[in-house]
């Protein structure tokens, strides 16, 4: 089959887009200039991208998606030099938007590979999310936010603006996260609270049983007992000396600038 044969005939490609031969694009889709898109990769009827933006091999994007386009930042404007670069294998599902960077921050929103984003998720200005994870339905990323590899967002997460969100961490549906989340925890609530460990995630992943409870004593030490902020990041730091996994634990939370509250 040849690549024309891939492309709908309604479909707009502006004559600066690069498709790789075996990019699929359906009906009244608008491909815009500077936008690359690797092998493999589909996109669905009535897409639109615009350029500049970046998209790796196979992914999936379905009908209705609005990528590229310029953020709702004030400031930012449609010549300013911004983009958007999404990895490989992912799956973006109906009308999720992603948006271009701003000069105020490195200027690019970067998406990992491997993720899993559901219908209207909204990923802002300047978000970089890294790899393997899963965004429930009407999640929804302010500017500037930090979301490492393996989380889950339940369904109507509200993420506010420069939030960090550490590796295998989880949120309940419809948790408002204000302040970072360290690796492994789960949060709930509006405000959002550490609500425990994300066991069924640590399992999945193959912890071992010994990190499993390495984790489990971290939380307790930041969480559960009634010692003061500087000596529980100071047994952490302790307990980190023995314990890669306290130790990802422990560098998140002395790096946060506002660490979620219990």
């Amino acid at each position: 089959m040849s690549a024309a044969a891939l492309i709908h005939p309604t479909a707009v490609i502006e004559a600066t887009a690069e498709l790789h031969p075996s990019v699929e694009v359906g009906a009244y889709s608008v491909i815009g200039a500077n936008v690359s898109i690797g092998e493999g990769s589909i996109i669905g009827a009535h897409a639109v991208l615009k350029g500049p933006m970046r998209i790796g091999k196979h992914n999936r994007i379905y009908s209705f998606v609005a990528l590229g386009e310029v953020s709702q930042d004030k400031t930012a404007k449609p010549e300013d030099a911004t983009s958007v670069e999404i990895g490989d294998g992912n799956t973006i599902r109906e009308f999720v938007t992603i948006q271009r960077g701003t000069l105020k921050d490195t200027g690019i929103t970067r998406i990992g590979d491997d993720n899993w984003i559901m219908n209207y998720v909204h990923i802002a200005h300047d978000c970089v999310i890294g790899s393997h994870g899963v965004f429930a339905n009407n999640s929804t990323l302010a500017g500037h936010v930090t979301i490492e590899d393996h989380v889950v967002l339940g369904g109507g997460t509200l993420i506010a603006q420069h939030v960090r969100l550490g590796a295998h961490c989880f949120s309940a549906g419809g948790a408002g996260i204000t302040r970072d989340v360290p690796p492994f925890f789960i949060v709930q609530g509006n405000p959002a609270g550490p609500r425990g460990i994300n066991i069924e995630g640590i399992r999945r992943r193959n912890f071992s049983a010994e990190d499993l409870a390495d984790i489990k004593h971290a939380y307790r030490i930041l969480f559960i007992s009634d010692v003061s902020a500087a000596d529980a990041r100071a047994e952490l730091s302790e307990l980190a000396k023995t314990s890669p996994q306290v130790r990802r634990i422990s560098e998140f939370v002395e790096s946060s600038k506002r660490l979620i509250q219990k």
